[in-house]
């Protein structure tokens, strides 16, 4: 059976297709600059790139190219053979704690959360509707970031501030990244082969939260009312302290909206280091001794292990740590560092096993008090995995 992951943006389309009797991977690709100058695509399959420029004005088109081209690639033999499309939703407030059959009463739900998420629900919509139009017949199944974090007890996502934020306008941290911590804990229960452990599930990247896990289920995690909240990032800031924001108001003229945008946009990595926001720009810096990036880089690492050493005390201790994402996935220097600082926790990792990158390994030594895992993410696949089990319903 043929299911197909989806993950739209404002001008973007990126999905992948998967042949769920195994769970391989049979084509993926994006769409990019829809609605814009320069729209192009790109389709890989069977070890081939095909890349093109051509007209998007919208999603609709989008999605009739994407699937004319599997087609006629064939890569897919006829549209009958896909039986399910997952949508990545980034917002589902409160009221989503699971995937769901997309029907009209969660797309106006997703129109009503879109003051939680103004740049990506209007978006996933846009998708949603664009696959409606083009394969009516058949089911679709929404997979939300915010639905693993639905766990969390009041004490874990309210905040201090006046709780008439909370029952009027929502104001609570909701999470994000939950599909991939969720595919970390589902990792994790097989290399352990038991559901009561805790976890600190490391989703380090360009974005990134850290999830404090225990017997399956969310139990806290960094990022907040929006994703600017937790740790720093490789252009959002983090926590910080909010009467920051009035400050720079007054000192440079702007207002709230233009500081939030410097706080999102022009912060983190890139922000301290002052060049770039990827973290192998930053560590190619280090090597050559460039100050800011130095900062940058430990001020990064601090920043992580203060929410594990958080989460340990939360947990009462840890079984694993594994680190995903971009950099939990690929930087070797960063994981190192990281798990130095937490040697007063009993964390030992092996150097050698450290290097590798791209694979699921365990790093830590057999005389570790804690495991300590590489895991690369698979956020489509748990959407398509997702997908399969409500149709099949």
């Amino acid at each position: 059976m043929k299911i197909i992951s989806i993950n739209t943006g404002s001008s973007s389309l990126k999905f992948s297709l998967f042949e769920m009797n195994d769970e391989s991977v049979i084509a993926s690709g994006l769409f990019e600059r829809i609605g814009m100058e320069g729209s192009c695509y790109t389709i890989k399959f069977k070890g081939e790139k095909v890349f093109q420029e051509v007209e998007l004005y919208t999603h609709t088109d989008a999605v009739k190219i994407l699937l004319d081209r599997l087609v006629d690639l064939n890569i897919i033999h006829s549209l009958n053979e896909i039986r399910g499309v997952g949508h990545r939703l980034v917002h589902g407030g409160s009221k989503y704690s699971t995937s769901v059959l997309i029907t009209d009463t969660v797309i106006h739900d997703l129109e009503e959360f879109s003051d939680f998420a103004p740049l990506h629900n209007p978006a996933n919509v846009l998708g949603i509707q664009a696959f409606r139009e083009v394969l009516p017949d058949v089911l679709m199944v929404g997979v939300f970031d915010t639905a693993f974090h639905q766990t969390m007890k009041k004490e874990a996502y309210l905040y201090p501030v006046p709780y008439d934020w909370y029952k009027k306008y929502g104001v609570r941290k909701y999470g994000f990244h939950g599909t991939s911590h969720r595919y970390i804990t589902n990792c994790a229960q097989k290399i352990l082969g038991r559901d009561d452990f805790r976890l600190i599930s490391c989703h380090i990247g360009n974005g990134g939260s850290i999830c404090a896990i225990r017997d399956m289920k969310c139990v806290d995690t960094s990022m907040g009312f929006t994703p600017l909240a937790g740790i720093m990032m490789g252009t959002r800031s983090g926590d910080v302290d909010p009467s920051i924001i009035p400050y720079v108001m007054e000192k440079e003229g702007k207002n709230a909206s233009e500081v939030l945008d410097d706080l999102n946009k022009k912060s983190g990595l890139l922000g301290l280091s002052g060049c770039s926001n990827d973290m192998r720009d930053i560590l190619a810096q280090v090597d050559v001794q460039n100050e800011q990036c130095i900062l940058a880089k430990d001020k990064y690492v601090r920043s992580v292990v203060n929410y594990i050493a958080q989460y340990y005390v939360l947990l009462g201790g840890v079984d694993m740590i594994c680190f995903t994402a971009g950099v939990g996935e690929n930087s070797i220097s960063v994981r190192r560092e990281i798990c130095e600082k937490l040697a007063c926790l009993g964390v030992k990792i092996d150097l050698d096993l450290n290097h590798k990158c791209g694979e699921m390994v365990k790093i830590s030594t057999d005389n570790s008090s804690i495991l300590v895992y590489v895991i690369p993410t698979d956020e489509e696949l748990m959407i398509a995995r997702d997908t399969l089990q409500l149709i099949g319903r």
